[in-house]
Parts: structure tokens; C-alpha cells; sequence
């Protein structure tokens, strides 16, 4: 029998983890009325934290990678999220993974938040490129999609600390193994 490198476990648990995520964050963003900076930087805390914790508990170089190809495809079919969306969000994922394998290796305790660290910065730098180039013909609107931006990622990297804090919790409670 071959052994395959996800288990039926640790793939319900990125399902779940991806279908909370998108939850949170919708719910976040319509109960926040929109676009003000207190609903960007709690939204952009949840999801990384959540998103940390997941790397924590599933610590498999790919994880990242099928995390956004599930929350994709969640975006895709039930919110119909934009399509250029999905490659930067691919490639981010792909590229964080990269790095933790050239710098450290998934089994490193800090592995999971170098990753989460560098997937928030590469897909809203990605982000912005595709906002720039959708937008040259006004390019001062582009300093009000950075600023906007900038303030969600105040909530990621807030989030790097909560997530930190929660999966070291769940792995006292028993919930994560490592």
C-alpha cells in the first residue's frame, strides 16, 4: 500500500481551517460596514492567526500551497472572487514555501510564522502590482489602494503574535503534537 504525504486528517483539517478562515473574514468585513481600518485590521489579524495555527498543526512542506488553492476555490465558487486574485495568492504560497525550505526547514519552530510572514508580504506586494497595473492610467489612486493595504497589514502582523501565542496554548492543551 503507498503511503501518501497528506493524511485524510490533516487534509479535513485544512478544509476546515481554509472554510473558517473565509467565514471569519467575510463576516468580519460585513459586520465592519466595509473598508475602515478597524475591519481591515481585525480581519487580517484573524486570518493570520488562524492561518499560523493551521501551519503549526499540519507542518508539511505543501500546506501553504493547498491552503490557497482550497480558499480559492472557496472564494471562486461561493463568493465569486476575483480572478487575479488566485495566481498571486499561488504564487505567494509557493514562493513562502520556498523560502522556509532554503532558510530553515518546515520542522523548525519558527518555520510556520517565516512562512505566514513572507505569504502576507509576497501576496500583498503581488496585490499591489496587479492594483498598479490595472490602474496607470490614474496612478494617484494607487496611494489610497497602499494605504489601505498598509493598514491591513498592521492586522497581519499582529497577527504573527496572536497566532504564536494561540498555537502555543493549543499545543499545551494537547490539540498540536509538535
Amino acid at each position: 500500500m503507498k503511503k501518501r504525504y497528506f493524511n485524510c486528517r490533516e487534509l479535513v483539517v485544512l478544509g476546515v481551517f481554509a472554510a473558517s478562515i473565509k467565514v471569519t473574514s467575510l463576516i468580519i468585513a460585513l459586520a465592519g460596514g466595509g473598508m475602515n481600518p478597524v475591519s481591515l485590521i481585525l480581519k487580517n489579524l484573524v486570518f493570520t492567526t488562524l492561518l499560523v495555527v493551521l501551519l503549526y498543526k499540519v507542518r508539511k512542506l505543501g500546506t501553504l500551497t493547498l491552503f490557497s488553492v482550497i480558499s480559492a476555490l472557496i472564494s471562486f465558487i461561493l463568493l465569486g472572487g476575483g480572478i487575479t486574485s488566485i495566481p498571486t495568492a499561488l504564487l505567494s504560497s509557493a514562493a513562502s514555501e520556498m523560502v522556509v525550505l532554503l532558510f530553515c526547514g518546515p520542522k523548525r519552530f519558527y518555520a510556520p510564522i517565516l512562512c505566514v510572514f513572507c505569504y502576507d508580504l509576497f501576496s500583498k506586494s503581488m496585490a499591489l502590482f496587479v492594483s498598479y497595473l490595472m490602474m496607470r492610467e490614474t496612478p494617484g489612486l494607487i496611494f489610497m489602494v497602499v494605504a489601505i493595504v498598509g493598514v491591513g497589514y498592521i492586522g497581519s502582523l499582529i497577527g504573527l503574535g496572536t497566532g504564536v501565542y494561540c498555537a502555543r496554548e493549543l499545543r499545551n492543551a494537547g490539540i498540536i503534537n509538535h
